[in-house]
């Protein structure tokens, strides 16, 4: 009986769509802290390991078609679980306690935002678009400028590398081109507003003061390829 109500045979698919998302942000996460327990690496490494790996969710949440609703329910437990973790010691290596930025944070709230935003209006490319920009650009932006960096620059106190702010536009326009590639064809519109997000994601990054990139920057690139799209003649 209950497997004829409407709907409920789809439950155990959506349980199965969660459980994957579930597997891969669990997996990051173990190679995150078995390098932080076992390799005792640079700490910033260990950062972005989960930043990247676990951006990367939004890909299996726009293919598999999983509700917005569940992409919102997580992201508002991951923000309330990095809140406290700035306070106890629930993500060591990833986020520091007493650590002067609140970028994890922004990190989780921009999912959630984008996830309600694009999902509702069922253009969900727009939603990875931003948080890939955000998770690919920013995190090898950041490890490129700590490694290689030698030409520095500061924007209102905070120090960036013009190397990072390179590899953070390369990033951004290549993340930006095969997202738009895949869904618009190869057109000239794909080219230039790759081009445009890229420089923007660029300056956003560059502003970086408690980790409000985070949020900024995946809230902005995806904000203007999708009002670019709407302006641009396609073709």
């Amino acid at each position: 009986m209950l497997s004829k109500l409407p709907g409920l045979e789809l439950i155990p698919a959506l349980w199965l769509e969660i459980a994957i998302v579930a597997v891969w942000v669990l997996l990051i996460l173990a190679i995150a802290w078995g390098i932080n327990r076992f390799a005792n690496d640079d700490p910033e490494i260990v950062r972005k390991i989960v930043h990247i790996g676990t951006g990367n969710v939004i890909l299996l949440a726009w293919w598999l078609n999983i509700p917005a609703s569940v992409g919102i329910t997580a992201s508002i437990l991951a923000s309330a679980i990095t809140l406290l973790s700035y306070r106890l010691p629930i993500l060591p290596g990833i986020n520091s306690v007493g650590r002067q930025s609140l970028g994890t944070f922004f990190y989780s709230v921009s999912f959630g935002i984008l996830v309600a935003c694009f999902w509702y209006l069922q253009q969900p490319q727009y939603a990875a678009l931003g948080i890939l920009v955000m998770t690919w650009g920013d995190g090898l932006a950041a490890l490129i400028g700590q490694r290689f960096g030698k030409h520095k620059y500061k924007v209102f106190g905070g120090q960036k590398s013009w190397e990072g702010s390179l590899t953070m536009t390369l990033v951004s326009y290549i993340v930006s081109s095969l997202i738009l590639l895949g869904v618009q064809g190869n057109i000239w519109s794909t080219w230039v507003i790759s081009l445009v997000v890229a420089l923007v994601a660029t300056g956003l990054e560059a502003f970086s003061f408690l980790g409000i990139d985070n949020l900024t920057v995946p809230l902005g690139s995806a904000a203007l390829a999708f009002f670019l799209i709407q302006m641009l003649p396609v073709g």
